[in-house]
């Protein structure tokens, strides 16, 4: 087959697929920023004292984080076969989605923009 066919770039492309254990959570409405602020506070840690942290965060992002975790080591556990005390998050971020803009009427017949700001996170997980 010639190097560029379609049938090689996939198999060359599903060869590097991560394989470990992860949960994406897409649109969610909370900002990057916001977000992150949970999310530095659990790297690293193991999944039982990540999900301590997660639940008595007074954050917002912490519940929508919390099930994320959840969803990540049901995900481990049934589709990996992995053990749940052996289980770390290596790594958890969140990337930029779209922004709804909407209008807010101001004096003089102006309007203010407002901008709700969208996120995509993603927990993955590892054994140690």
């Amino acid at each position: 087959m010639a190097k560029g066919h379609r049938s090689q770039i996939k198999r060359e492309r599903n060869a590097n697929k991560d394989t470990r254990p992860s949960a994406k959570l897409s649109y969610a409405r909370v900002s990057v920023q916001k977000a992150c602020f949970v999310l530095d506070a659990i790297r690293g840690k193991d999944v039982d004292t990540a999900l301590a942290i997660l639940t008595y965060n007074p954050r917002y992002a912490s519940s929508i984080v919390k099930k994320l975790v959840e969803s990540a080591i049901a995900n481990a556990e049934n589709n990996n076969g992995m053990n749940r005390e052996n289980l770390y998050i290596a790594e958890c971020y969140a990337d930029k989605g779209p922004t709804m803009k909407r209008v807010r009427p101001r004096a003089q017949g102006r309007a203010y923009r407002i901008e709700k700001r969208m996120s995509n996170i993603t927990v993955v997980l590892d054994e140690r």
